[in-house]
């Protein structure tokens, strides 16, 4: 049941800055604000004034002025929690901020747990479960990408076509139960051809959907790249190349770095997730041979690998260690063969490199990470190979993982209905697979959920939120 009570919370970030927003929503939010807002003329009472406006005045206690504000005035239903609601713009003082809070609890109101303004706008029905867990999402944006995911699951990209495929299979479920109560007639209301079609339908946005979030995961979170080859060719240099600081330790001593190490760097408003990986060898040395598991660990992760190849070394030591990764490399992976130390390489080691016949998904590029040459062309390779600018604002990629297990569990009682009809089960048990697929479905949008569940999710938000 939703808790009827007035709730309040600063809504900006935490500290000191020139404004704070401290929001308060609820049925008693304008009463409880008009006992501690004075305007300029001591007569505007906020209770008599229009939605959507905007009211200078002081903050008030007991006579006492704590500051002077901005109070915005929003009615139910049209707010963002579906109640009404006051936002008061005082100075970032951290002194006046708690101040008001502390005035608005004691006339009232009660401070706001994490996440509740927008569980109430998901309980008011102002926006699906889906929608709310992206408001989450796009404060935590830390990439143009990443922001472009969030603001179209938020504007309800993904919830519509969730909510067009359950809408289809209800009709079919229910004439599919139809029949079940004219059983000793022998008809047919749910045309089996038209089912399957339908199935089959669904099962394939489901494996899109369900697919989309290896990239989405990875927008969301940094696209893993992984540096990897052999011993002193460059990984380090190239990472601070990348980051831009002294991240790695640089060092002519082979096996130097011997553990993963891992930052993020936004590139042209995407999201790079880098590990310099241990140099692959031939080692006895117990700690280095651990270092070069976790190497191959991190490869088989990356959607893209950067193979630091020496120019300085034979063309066909090179091409050796080129075979041996592109053996590690799977599908959905892009492998860029980083030609590296061209200032000072053998002309015949890059001249064969040059020549090289590239597999699908493979690039190449000619750099010196010490002198940061030709460093953009590998920049614009990276940046192609996910492609987020041609994400359109109708492209629906699955970021949460709340949402990837579901679909997971959806999927596969999809599969068992299109299994069911190739075998002519009877229309109970069809009906079972189709309304388990409708339920998961529905535990994405937040139609069919509980207490336990939103909890969970709710109080991963910021406070104000």
């Amino acid at each position: 049941m939703l808790d009827q009570s007035t709730i309040c919370a600063i809504s900006t970030s935490p500290g000191t800055g020139a404004i704070a927003v401290i929001r308060l929503s609820g049925s008693e939010a304008i009463s409880i604000a008009d006992k501690i807002f004075r305007s300029p003329n001591k007569k505007k009472k906020l209770a008599e004034q229009l939605a959507n406006t905007l009211h200078f005045g002081q903050i008030i206690n007991n006579g006492e002025v704590i500051d002077e504000a901005v109070a915005a005035l929003f009615r139910r239903p049209h707010s963002f929690t579906g109640e009404d609601i006051v936002e008061i713009s005082c100075h970032g003082s951290l002194f006046i901020q708690q101040k008001i809070l502390e005035v608005l609890v004691e006339n009232g109101a009660r401070l706001a747990r994490a996440g509740e303004f927008t569980q109430r706008a998901f309980l008011n029905g102002k926006m699906d479960l889906s929608q709310a867990e992206a408001v989450a999402d796009v404060i935590a944006s830390s990439s143009a990408a990443a922001h472009k995911l969030a603001l179209n699951q938020m504007r309800g990209g993904f919830s519509k076509e969730i909510n067009e495929l359950r809408d289809q299979l209800l009709h079919f479920t229910a004439m599919v139960e139809l029949e079940l109560d004219f059983a000793e007639e022998d008809v047919e209301f749910a045309n089996r051809s038209e089912l399957r079609k339908l199935a089959v339908k669904v099962e394939e946005l489901l494996r899109k959907l369900k697919n989309s979030f290896q990239l989405g995961n990875a927008i969301k979170n940094g696209i893993p790249v992984a540096i990897v080859g052999e011993t002193n060719v460059g990984k380090s240099t190239l990472l601070n190349a990348l980051l831009n600081e002294d991240k790695a330790i640089v060092s002519d001593i082979h096996g130097t770095t011997r553990d993963v190490i891992e930052d993020v760097v936004n590139i042209h408003g995407t999201a790079f997730r880098f590990f310099d990986t241990a140099g692959l060898r031939e080692t006895v040395d117990h700690i280095e041979s651990l270092g070069i598991e976790r190497t191959y660990h991190k490869l088989s992760e990356a959607t893209i690998v950067l193979l630091v190849v020496d120019t300085l070394n034979p063309y066909p030591v090179v091409k050796e260690r080129i075979g041996k990764i592109r053996k590690r490399i799977t599908t959905g992976q892009h492998l860029i063969i980083v030609a590296n130390k061209i200032d000072t390489g053998k002309p015949e080691t890059i001249q064969q490199l040059d020549n090289l016949e590239l597999q699908e998904n493979e690039k190449r590029v000619f750099l010196s990470a010490k002198e940061k040459r030709n460093f953009e062309s590998l920049v614009d390779l990276m940046t192609h190979a996910v492609n987020t600018d041609a994400l359109g604002q109708e492209d629906v990629i699955v970021s949460n993982a709340r949402h990837y297990e579901i679909l997971k569990n959806a999927h596969e009682a999809i599969e068992r209905v299109l299994n069911g009809l190739d075998t002519g089960i009877t229309g109970d048990f069809l009906s079972q697979d189709i309304r388990e697929c409708l339920h998961y479905l529905g535990e994405i949008t937040g139609e069919i959920t509980t207490h336990e569940v939103l909890g969970h999710i709710f109080k991963n938000f910021c406070i104000g939120k």
